[in-house]
């Protein structure tokens, strides 16, 4: 969704829910999202699992365009006088796909896997986990991971491994081997170090191949 629709969004989502008590809470319908689309714009995906251990099913999907894909996290509670839906998370994905992104809950983690670009494509892999914060429940980066690549076999490529909570960091270079149908990728100078931990929430999520670069070419 676009930047100046996305308050719009935000608002209809905390409008949602009723003043009623009940056991668990359903997550957001189809329908729902559906009636929040404008002209182009289209669910790529949603999964739903629960986030946060409350025992309702909370709601991860994209929203896309042909020019831009936003990812919303949407918490769903109870309590003894409502129930309804909540906003914890949303960043931009990379808009030029290479086939939806991949959405899974598990044990709590949010995966997210996304495959961008074109000849040379981009495989990035975010975890993120809900936390609660002062002010709300918030999804928290804790893990990302990044590839560079020739899908043609064309050029070298970097990989990337960040565990964002403990800051434990993995690069290693793909170096090119093989000629014709037997070319390849061969994984050398593998570096392990550690990086200083921060919290990164969901909306702060930095770019999987800006932090790629930075990280290889750091000394």
């Amino acid at each position: 969704m676009r930047a100046m629709r996305k308050p719009i969004f935000l608002a209809a989502l905390l409008l949602s829910g009723t003043a009623q008590a009940a056991p668990m809470q359903p997550p957001v319908t189809d329908q729902f999202l559906l009636d929040q689309l404008e002209l182009a714009e289209e669910i790529e995906g949603r999964v739903d699992g629960d986030l946060n251990g409350d025992g309702d099913l909370d709601t991860v999907f994209v929203v896309s365009s042909p020019d831009e894909r936003h990812l919303y996290v949407v918490l769903s509670y109870h309590g003894e006088v409502d129930i309804g839906h909540e906003p914890a998370g949303d960043f931009k994905l990379e808009p030029d796909p290479l086939g939806p992104a991949g959405l899974t809950i598990n044990k709590g983690v949010l995966t997210i896997k996304d495959l961008t670009g074109g000849t040379t494509a981009l495989s990035a892999t975010y975890r993120y986990r809900a936390v609660k914060t002062k002010e709300r429940q918030r999804m928290r980066l804790i893990g990302l991971d990044a590839t560079v690549y020739s899908r043609t076999y064309a050029h070298d490529g970097n990989e990337m491994s960040w565990n964002v909570a403990t800051g434990d960091t993995i690069t290693t270079l793909l170096k090119l081997t093989g000629t014709g149908e037997d070319r390849g990728y061969d994984k050398l100078y593998t570096r392990k170090f550690k990086r200083p931990v921060r919290t990164i929430y969901m909306e702060d999520t930095p770019g999987a191949e800006e932090e790629l670069i930075g990280v290889t070419k750091a000394k």
